[in-house]
């Protein structure tokens, strides 16, 4: 009976160690975090959303796990919303909130892009149109198109984005709708 016991203590102790505890939360700050274990795939995960709806700014936060596969840290534009996401593989490694994106900074701070235009251009949505032509700037090296439905209501976003971006969002199952480019 002893040595099932510690074979079973053993075993406990082995399989403990793979899987990653971060922090989990979802909106407009992330006072109130949660610790999660996380599957043993998955990598910690955090980012800051902004939108403006005229002189209204909301920021919204996210943080948890994310396959490990797709996980990246980079930055989107989509115009409005902007949004900043960063990885990370230690315990609770996500406890700080991705950057600000709304907020020129170096184009060291993970991998987000300061506003300096890089000669990139895409279209980009606001509310009235998919139309409109924005200036990429730092890692912003593609374009991208995306589309969700949601009942009968379908979206399109169109922006800004990294190639890093663009390559992890093709290993996400819900990425059917997102195409990328490297033109103009």
């Amino acid at each position: 009976m002893d040595v099932q016991f510690s074979v079973f203590l053993l075993f406990i102790f082995f399989t403990a160690g793979h899987s990653l505890n971060c922090y989990e939360c979802v909106g407009f700050s992330c006072a109130d975090q949660n610790v999660k274990a996380c599957p043993e795939t998955n990598k910690c995960y955090s980012s800051t959303t902004v939108t403006q709806y005229g002189d209204t700014t909301t920021k919204a936060k996210i943080k948890g796990c994310f396959p490990s596969h797709a996980c990246i840290s980079g930055y989107t534009n989509f115009s409005y919303p902007n949004m900043s996401f960063f990885c990370c593989d230690t315990d609770l490694c996500n406890a700080r909130d991705a950057p600000d994106p709304s907020v020129e900074s170096s184009s060291t701070n993970f991998g987000i892009p300061n506003d300096v235009p890089n000669g990139k251009k895409c279209f980009y949505c606001d509310l009235q149109s998919c139309s409109n032509i924005r200036d990429c700037s730092g890692s912003e090296d593609h374009c991208f198109t995306a589309t969700a439905n949601f009942g009968s209501q379908s979206l399109a976003a169109k922006g800004c984005i990294s190639k890093q971006a663009c390559d992890a969002s093709a290993l996400l199952p819900s990425s059917q709708g997102i195409t990328c480019c490297g033109g103009n």
